[in-house]
């Protein structure tokens, strides 16, 4: 048993030093997903040399992120139906399955299937993590281990393409996956043994087949377009177009099945929730707008600036380090604070102020004020984070928890490619490009101011799509965080 001074083991059963122990082992699961979206990126171009085929390099990246994001509120329902100790060890092994066949890849179509196999265990871990918080720690108390989980992504964002480009330079591009297989089978060790004791909060459920292929059919499109869009093809080309007519129908047609069907694959009413709707609004823009501004910024000192890659990418670790720092605020915030909203609206409007500064201060300003402002900005998008995890989590049912977890953070993947293709047609746009082409190549084979005209320009939006998403948290119905697990989510809005 617990001390008196652990307060979260009467409402959970589990003591603290079990709760970190939980915790620890999620941790390995969400840096398998969060290391490898950031690890492959700069061993592409070994890659395509020892496999001789750079045609379908692209698919690399693009078969994993179509994997993980399509089957992300799958894992959710599924973790709903049969418990989340089983399916987040499928996850696991799925994960672990596939970056075996990546490492052993002799040729791009092997390593580009073997990547979406990944991408289907890579899609629950970090869903599935956040929604095994939820079973063992209350929503008053959550917040504090969601920094746990934001130091993760912070970890993976500078390490990632930093152990990638020495990995692929001075080893092997393999030895990027086999590091997987470690981290699999540690993350597997660690969290088996306590996955037994979960509390079970179901009910009778099926899944829906018609509505979850729908959905899967309409992101798919989505993401295509949005990931082929003004880089393979111009945004007004027959491909793009004709894959956002196939995603706006199929996507019609789910709408239309989640309001016919017995038990639809994600509830309608769980998105027009005052709570949800909101919280998942705020994490698309302002999640999306975090995701653009790590390609952005390292490509601003690269090409505006004139730094080394490896420099640029030492300059984007206080943004990481501020975002960090914010989602610790902000958990702390919901453990101490009645109006635990608050502390981020002002945050976010700061951060908005932040980037919008950047849109209009010289470009010949110091370089220690751009990166203080992009780490200012970061440290409010942070406090975001736990924020609206956890008052998704606070307000629906039990049973719905990973259902929930799993459809915001599908919605906030999808919000964060919509951003980066955004600022990406935004950025392209204010170069005059007339052919679509790879941020970088553009940038750099542009004139330097010219560049950074353009960059402003990206930090001007970014500030907008800020300010929307702080309208979003603004708008989100603040209720009281439930001291236990078990209890119900029916409670009275904090005015």
């Amino acid at each position: 048993m617990s001390g008196p001074s652990d307060p979260v083991a009467p409402s959970t059963g589990f003591s603290h030093a079990e709760i970190l122990s939980i915790v620890s082992g999620l941790m390995l699961a969400m840096m398998l997903a969060a290391l490898d979206q950031t690890i492959v990126a700069t061993a592409l171009p070994t890659i395509g040399a020892d496999l001789n085929d750079f045609v379908n390099l692209s698919w690399v990246v693009t078969a994993y992120l179509l994997a993980s994001t399509t089957v992300t509120p799958l894992y959710g329902k599924l973790s709903d139906i049969h418990g989340r100790g089983p399916v987040l060890l499928v996850a696991i092994a799925l994960f672990s399955i596939g970056s075996l066949a990546c490492a052993l890849a002799e040729n791009m179509l092997v390593l580009v299937i073997a990547r979406g196999l990944q991408g289907l265990g890579g899609g629950g871990l970090i869903s599935l993590a956040q929604t095994v918080v939820a079973d063992v720690v209350s929503p008053r108390e959550r917040g504090r281990y969601q920094g746990y989980f934001a130091s993760v992504f912070a970890v993976a964002s500078i390490a990632g393409p930093v152990i990638g480009g020495v990995v692929a330079q001075h080893l092997h591009w393999s030895l990027i996956f086999w590091i997987n297989l470690p981290l699999g089978l540690a993350a597997f060790l660690v969290i088996r043994p306590k996955l037994a004791r979960l509390p079970r909060h179901g009910r009778p459920h099926k899944l829906d087949y018609p509505g979850c292929g729908l959905m899967v059919v309409s992101s798919t499109c989505l993401l295509l377009a949005v990931t082929w869009g003004g880089v393979q093809f111009p945004w007004t080309s027959l491909e793009i177009l004709a894959l956002l007519t196939v995603a706006a129908v199929a996507g019609v047609l789910f709408v239309v099945r989640m309001r016919t069907a017995p038990e639809p694959f994600l509830p309608l009413a769980i998105l027009a929730d005052p709570v949800v709707g909101s919280a998942i609004g705020a994490a698309c823009f302002i999640y999306g707008t975090m995701i653009a501004l790590t390609i952005v910024s390292p490509l601003y000192f690269e090409t505006a600036r004139g730094f080394s890659s490896s420099v640029a990418g030492m300059a984007l670790i206080p943004q990481m380090g501020a975002t960090v720092a914010g989602a610790v605020l902000g958990g702390r915030a919901m453990a101490r604070m009645t109006h635990y909203k608050r502390p981020a609206v002002v945050l976010m409007f700061l951060s908005t102020f932040c980037l919008l500064a950047l849109a209009l201060i010289p470009v010949d300003w110091p370089v220690w004020v751009w990166i203080a402002l992009l780490s200012v900005a970061s440290l409010g998008m942070g406090t975001v984070f736990p924020i609206s995890t956890v008052c998704i989590q606070n307000a629906v049912p039990i049973h719905l928890l990973g259902t929930a977890t799993g459809a915001a953070n599908f919605f906030r993947a999808l919000g964060g490619a919509l951003m980066v293709a955004m600022l990406g047609a935004v950025f392209i746009g204010a170069l005059g490009a007339s052919k679509p082409g790879d941020l970088a190549q553009l940038a750099q084979s542009s004139d330097t101011m010219n560049v950074a005209f353009a960059f402003k320009i990206v930090f001007g939006c970014s500030a907008v799509a800020l300010l929307i998403g702080t309208g979003f948290l603004i708008a989100m119905k603040q209720l009281p965080l439930r001291a236990t697990v078990r209890e119900a989510a029916e409670i009275v809005a904090v005015e």
